[in-house]
């Protein structure tokens, strides 16, 4: 079975087990370690593989050939987007300015737009630049604010930056709801209920043999600092990696919901999810 993922610690604390052959029934895995742009442009076209984590704004586009599987992705409470600038502001001063975004298809982004137009009236001119050069672009006076995920929650004030918002906070307190960020899916020929099974199975390793995978997750970190290797699974890897459930649906359907009713993914059936 073909599947891909991020090189990220909670992707490979999370797939470790059913890579490396400890998940009871589990085919073997062929991995393709890609950015999660990339998966997110293949989940939208012919050359999709067979399992994929993808961020939950490309899942619109997936639909018609693969199927939300309800285990091994990320959602949370407080783990979201934050957006940084050089000193703090006014949000609504943002309106006009440049704002750095890694990605136009990714969940940070939606929460971005529906947040900005609460808070930032007016239109707000979007840069599209890789994720490592955002925080230095905003540090340098090249771009007025950023968007920014992952690490950089920790590494932020290194850079001299400030939050101006923190999208995970905004979203909770507008909706109750947890963040939905990464989701697996999975091709609709295939048994989407047994990959769920295996998925399930290899979180509930990594949880009970921490140990484990920490050769393997450092392995693909990116030179990424062992402590907030920690922190970055210990705030993507919950009880919604393990199932999704009713709450994790319904912060999907919000989501995605709302997003469509903006204009910002194509609209489609809610029912398609489950």
């Amino acid at each position: 079975m073909k599947i891909a993922f991020s090189p990220c610690p909670n992707d490979t604390f999370v797939f470790h087990a059913w890579v490396h052959g400890l998940v009871p029934g589990a085919p073997s895995l062929d991995v393709m370690y890609a950015d999660i742009d990339v998966t997110n442009r293949l989940a939208a076209g012919p050359d999709g593989l067979d399992v994929m984590k993808i961020s939950y704004a490309a899942l619109p586009w997936a639909l018609k050939d693969y199927a939300l599987v309800p285990c091994g992705g990320a959602l949370g409470r407080g783990n979201g987007p934050l957006v940084l600038s050089r000193q703090n502001a006014d949000p609504a001063a943002l309106a006009g300015k440049r704002v750095a975004v890694p990605s136009e298809r990714s969940t940070a982004y939606l929460l971005f737009r529906l947040w900005a137009a609460q808070h930032a009236k007016g239109a707000i001119d979007i840069v599209v630049m890789p994720f490592h050069e955002i925080m230095p672009a905003v540090r340098d006076g090249q771009i007025d604010a950023g968007l920014v995920i992952h690490e950089a929650r920790f590494t932020y004030p290194s850079y001299g930056l400030t939050k101006l918002a923190d999208l995970g906070e905004w979203w909770e307190a507008d909706t109750g709801l947890p963040i939905p960020l990464g989701a697996i899916v999975a091709r609709r020929s295939l048994d989407r209920d047994a990959i769920a099974r295996w998925a399930r199975a290899s979180v509930e390793y990594a949880w009970a043999h921490p140990e484990a995978s920490r050769a393997y997750v450092a392995e693909h970190a990116q030179e990424m600092d062992p402590d907030v290797a920690k922190s970055h699974i210990e705030l993507y890897v919950n009880d919604f990696t393990a199932n999704l459930g009713d709450e994790g649906f319904a912060a999907v359907d919000s989501l995605l919901g709302r997003a469509a009713k903006e204009g910002l993914v194509p609209a489609f059936d809610l029912a398609a999810l489950r």
